[in-house]
């Protein structure tokens, strides 16, 4: 939950630190550790971009859209289809100096308010 407040909130450096000690810790070939690294490098384009470096985020971006669409549609609380699906939809460079800002959703569908309607 820290590291994703901290990615929520455009602390893009700590966030990759946290995710990173979660990497390690998970193994890196691991389906967690493959979750850990899209996270740590989605947070670093987010930098990068907030920097300037738009062609530096665009490859992260893009390298790390297929570590993401080979997990589960819901993976720990995230859905994942629908954050690879924002982050391809801005993964075109914009004009624009607006760093990416994605919601990370920790709330899983069965939860949802709509779902608790009988």
């Amino acid at each position: 939950m820290y590291g994703i407040d901290l990615y929520n909130f455009a602390f893009w450096w700590e966030c990759h630190e946290v995710f990173e000690g979660l990497w390690h810790a998970v193994g890196h070939n691991t389906e967690q550790g493959n979750f850990f690294q899209a996270l740590i490098q989605l947070a670093a384009a987010n930098l990068k971009r907030f920097l300037g470096n738009e062609q530096a985020a665009q490859k992260l971006v893009r390298s790390r859209l297929a570590r993401l669409q080979s997990l589960p549609k819901l993976y720990m609380g995230i859905d994942i289809i629908a954050f690879a699906e924002k982050y391809k939809a801005i993964s075109i460079p914009l004009a624009s100096s607006t760093p990416y800002q994605i919601r990370l959703a920790l709330e899983t569908p069965s939860s949802s308010p709509e779902n608790l309607k009988t």
